[in-house]
């Protein structure tokens, strides 16, 4: 077996144990500090919980990484510090530390727009840019001057996707998880083993937050939200990878064994929901912006389902195009994928509100 491999696992169990560590700490500070997430009318949960989680999500990924970088780097050069990595450290750091403002003292939406532009703006600055799109739609090779926005759009636009649809419990690391173990086995299919590694303590931490996320009881104090700290560092990071992968660039991926499109099948369901989220408001006369219920989850729990319920059935959705788009994209191109995608997705709406209709009509007849 590839000694990288090993690193993968010694990484993912190391980070897994700093959040162990790190988020009962985070609960404590919170409790002593009164931080909590309040419930209120646009919110599922009922309980006054922390929402401090995400703060455990870097120090733990980092701190994987930095044992198993110093520890291979005694026998093998793994990776050199280049513009990118810099670049890539000092955006992220950007949006982790808003995130924290956020949630503590809370920012307003402009704010953290502009926050999330500037430190998308870093990755085209540094070189890494969208300059292929393989044909979707058309579109092969694309110019800087059009990359560079296109870039910024797309990881802000994800960035954003993923904290949108941290909703209900488990619902935005479930999804991060599935996707970030895409990244991984397309990474290290290319040998790109320090991106693997880097992903395996990300998805370890991810693996503790869940537990108190999902499991932790509400009146021994272990329950708690990643908060946007959390989310908006997930969605961030998922973004750089899609526009990592989706860069031609045979210096460092020299063949795309899969198509570019798979990188963003990992985020379908986050970006599918957030652009019918908003064209709905748009529809009603609304600003795309202003909070509601009209997420895919609240969709399904209005249904009938439970959270987990709800959870489960997301997740398995997003599954499910994984699965369908890697046997589709050997078959057709990837913009008759995209809009077969999109079919499912409008189909899966319109089945929920006949649902929910159909919920709505039998509780008013037992009224």
């Amino acid at each position: 077996m590839n000694i990288y491999i090993y690193w993968i696992i010694g990484v993912f169990i190391i980070s897994m144990v700093c959040g162990f560590i790190f988020i009962p700490i985070i609960l404590n500070f919170c409790k002593a500090k009164q931080l909590y997430d309040i419930p209120n009318a646009r919110k599922i949960h009922k309980n006054a919980i922390p929402r401090l989680g995400g703060i455990a999500f870097m120090p733990s990924m980092f701190i994987a990484f930095a044992i198993a970088l110093s520890a291979i780097s005694v026998t093998d050069k793994l990776i050199t510090v280049n513009i990118w990595s810099l670049y890539f450290l000092i955006s992220i750091l950007l949006i982790y530390v808003m995130g924290i403002i956020d949630d503590v003292l809370g920012l307003s939406p402009l704010i953290k727009f502009v926050v999330q532009i500037v430190a998308a703006c870093f990755l085209p600055f540094s070189g890494l840019y969208i300059n292929n799109l393989y044909g979707f739609m058309g579109i092969h090779e694309i110019p800087y001057l059009i990359g560079f926005p296109l870039t910024v759009l797309v990881i802000v636009f994800i960035d954003n996707a993923v904290n949108l649809i941290d909703g209900i419990d488990g619902l935005a690391a479930s999804l991060s998880i599935m996707a970030l173990a895409g990244f991984l086995y397309i990474f290290s299919s290319q040998d790109i083993w320090a991106y693997a590694i880097l992903i395996a303590g990300l998805i370890g931490v991810l693996v503790a937050f869940l537990y108190f996320n999902l499991f932790g009881d509400v009146n021994k104090n272990r329950k708690i939200f990643m908060g946007d700290a959390g989310s908006l560092t997930l969605g961030f990071i998922l973004g750089f990878f899609c526009v990592k992968y989706t860069m031609a660039n045979p210096a460092v991926i020299t063949q795309h064994n899969f198509d570019f499109y798979i990188a963003f099948t990992l985020l379908l369901v986050p970006m599918f929901d957030v652009v019918r989220v908003f064209m709905v408001r748009l529809l009603h006369g609304r600003s795309p912006f202003q909070a509601d219920k009209n997420h895919i989850h609240h969709k399904f729990m209005n249904a009938g389902l439970t959270q987990h319920q709800a959870l489960a059935c997301i997740v398995a959705l997003a599954a499910a195009y994984i699965a369908l788009n890697h046997f589709l994209l050997m078959a057709v191109s990837n913009t008759y994928v995209f809009f077969i995608d999109v079919a499912i997705y409008v189909c899966l709406n319109i089945a929920l509100n006949h649902a929910i209709r159909k919920k709505e009509a039998t509780k008013a007849q037992t009224a």
